[in-house]
C-alpha cells in the first residue's frame, strides 16, 4: 500500500498520516450554519472533505465521520457581537429559528445529494448537545480558564501559552484580526465567549438554563463538545476552510486541551476559498453568493460539473468562479461519461499499472487533477475495453462522478432534448439520405447554435448537448 502524505495545517508540514488506532479514523468537518443556503464557496469545503474521506475509505480506513450542524451560537460577528444568525434569519424570513434551520439543513443535505458527497456517520446538531456543552464549559470553569463578563462567560485566553500554534501567527496580529473590541470587559482581545446570556427583558427563540445564566452557548463551545463526546479516542483529522484557522479551530484547541489537558485532533486540513472575478472571497456576508441550484439551472449543467471543476484544482489552492469554465467542465464530464459507456457492460481486471499511480497521486496530499489525468491516460491505453471500465470504476470510488450510471446518464440526458431539436436533428438525418448535404450542414450548424452538436459514425449519427 502506497503511504498517505496530507498537509497538517498544525506543522504547516507534508505528514505521514497515521491514525490513533487503526483501522479506525475519526474525521470531524465543520458543517453548515443553517441561517440560508449554502454557496458554492461553502460546497467546495465538503467537496475537499468528501474527496478526503474517499481517499481514506480507498486506502482500507474504516471512517468514522461526524459533521456538525450550527444551529444556534453563531454570530454575525465571529468575534461574539452582533446577533445570532439563526434569530436573523428568523427575522429575515418571519419565522421560528426552528423552521429556519430546519429548512436549510434540508437544502444543504440536497446540496450533498446532488453533488454525490458521501453522508456523515452522523450529523449532530448543536441544539441537541447543550448538555454536553454546558459540562465542558463547567470544567473550564472549575479549571480557572474562565472569567463573566455583562454579557457572558468567556475564556481567558492568556491562560493558554501556544494560543497561536495552529495559526502560526503573533498574538499581536491576531489580537487586530479578532474584530472583538466591542466588548471592553473582555481582557484580551482575542478572549472568546464560551455562553452568552440572553439579552436582559429579551426572551430569545433558542435559550436554555445553566449554572451562569440563561443564555446559548459560544459558537466554538459545539465543535469541542460534540468531537469530544463522539470521536473520544478518535481524534484524528478536523478539516474546514481557511477562515477558520485563526478564530474558530485556535478556539476549539485552546479550549479543548485546556479541558482535557490531552492534545486535541493531531491533523488539521484546510481548504482555500472560491473566488470570484476579481480575487474575492465568495461570501453570504458580501451578497457575491451563488447557490448550486441557481448555477445549474442557468447554465444548463449537471450539479457533478462543480465537482469535476473541483477536482481540477488543489484543495489548498484558491479557486476561481466563472460561467466558462463551469460549462466547460460539464463537457468534459459528459465526454468522460460517453467514454465509459462506449466501453460496453463487460468488467473485467483492475489495471495494477494504472491503480498503483493513481493511488499515488491521491495519496500524495489529495492530488486529484494528477488522479484524473490517469483516468484518462486509461482510456487511451491498450488496455481492454473490459480492463479499462474494471479500472475507471475503481476510481472512481474516490472521482465520485458515477461513472458506473454512465449509460443512464446520458439516456436521461437525451430524453430532456427539446422536441424542436429532435424534429431539427430527424430533418437533417433525411436529408443526409436524400444527399442534401448543403441542408444537412445547415441544420448541423443550426443544431450547434443552438447548444446541440451531432456526432456521426458508421454506427450512425448521435445527438449530443455541447
Amino acid at each position: 500500500m502506497t503511504d498517505l502524505f496530507l498537509y497538517n495545517t498544525l506543522s504547516r508540514q507534508l505528514e505521514l498520516f497515521r491514525p490513533q488506532q487503526p483501522p479506525v479514523v475519526g474525521l470531524y468537518t465543520c458543517g453548515p450554519t443553517v441561517y440560508n443556503y449554502a454557496h458554492l464557496g461553502n460546497l467546495r469545503a465538503y467537496l475537499f472533505a468528501d474527496l478526503l474521506k474517499r481517499v481514506l475509505l480507498y486506502n482500507g480506513y474504516n471512517v468514522r465521520h461526524i459533521m456538525n450542524i450550527t444551529d444556534v451560537g453563531h454570530l454575525t460577528d465571529d468575534g461574539d457581537a452582533g446577533d445570532d444568525k439563526m434569530e436573523q434569519g428568523a427575522a429575515r424570513e418571519h419565522k421560528t429559528a426552528w423552521e429556519i434551520a430546519e429548512f436549510y439543513t434540508k437544502a444543504f443535505q440536497d446540496n450533498l445529494v446532488a453533488l454525490n458527497i458521501l453522508p456523515p456517520t452522523t450529523y449532530c446538531r448543536a441544539t441537541d448537545y447543550i448538555a454536553e456543552q454546558i459540562s465542558l464549559a463547567k470544567t473550564l470553569d472549575n479549571k480557572g480558564y474562565l472569567y463573566k463578563t455583562s454579557d457572558g462567560l468567556y475564556f481567558d485566553t492568556s491562560r493558554v501559552a501556544d494560543y497561536n500554534k495552529l495559526s502560526h501567527l503573533p498574538l499581536e496580529q491576531l489580537r487586530e484580526g479578532a474584530r472583538v473590541d466591542r466588548n471592553p470587559e473582555k481582557r484580551q482581545p482575542t478572549d472568546f465567549a464560551v455562553w452568552k446570556f440572553s439579552p436582559a427583558g429579551q426572551q430569545r427563540q433558542m435559550e436554555w438554563d445553566s449554572p451562569w445564566g440563561k443564555g446559548f452557548p459560544g459558537w466554538h463551545l459545539e465543535c469541542s463538545a460534540m468531537s469530544l463526546k463522539l470521536l473520544a479516542g478518535h481524534l484524528d483529522i478536523h478539516c474546514g476552510g481557511i477562515d477558520h484557522i485563526n478564530v474558530h479551530h485556535t478556539n476549539e484547541i485552546a479550549q479543548s486541551e485546556a479541558a482535557t489537558g490531552q492534545p486535541f485532533f493531531r491533523y488539521w486540513l484546510h481548504n482555500a476559498f472560491l473566488n470570484i472575478v476579481g480575487g474575492k472571497k465568495m461570501a453570504k456576508s458580501a451578497d457575491n453568493f451563488l447557490t448550486l441550484a441557481k448555477v445549474v439551472a442557468d447554465l444548463k449543467i449537471s450539479p457533478l460539473a462543480y465537482r469535476y471543476a473541483s477536482l481540477q484544482v488543489h484543495y489548498r489552492k484558491p479557486m476561481e468562479y466563472s460561467p466558462d469554465s463551469l460549462v466547460a467542465a460539464n463537457q468534459a464530464l459528459y465526454g468522460l461519461y460517453r467514454q465509459v459507456a462506449d466501453l460496453g457492460s463487460a468488467i473485467g481486471q483492475v489495471a495494477s499499472f494504472f491503480q498503483a499511480q493513481f493511488q499515488q497521486a491521491i495519496n500524495n496530499d489529495l492530488n486529484a487533477a494528477q488522479a484524473l489525468a490517469v483516468t484518462f491516460a486509461v482510456i487511451n491505453s491498450q488496455l481492454t475495453s473490459a480492463d479499462k471500465l474494471a479500472t475507471i470504476l475503481n476510481f472512481d470510488q474516490v472521482l465520485g462522478f458515477n461513472l458506473a450510471k454512465s449509460r443512464q446518464i446520458l439516456a436521461v440526458d437525451a430524453a430532456a432534448i427539446p422536441q424542436n431539436i429532435l424534429m431539427m436533428f430527424e430533418q437533417r438525418q433525411i436529408a443526409r439520405q436524400a444527399g442534401d448535404f448543403s441542408l444537412a450542414d445547415n441544420l448541423r450548424q443550426q443544431l450547434l447554435a443552438a447548444g446541440y452538436k451531432i456526432e456521426d459514425s458508421p454506427d450512425g449519427s448521435q445527438l449530443r448537448p455541447v
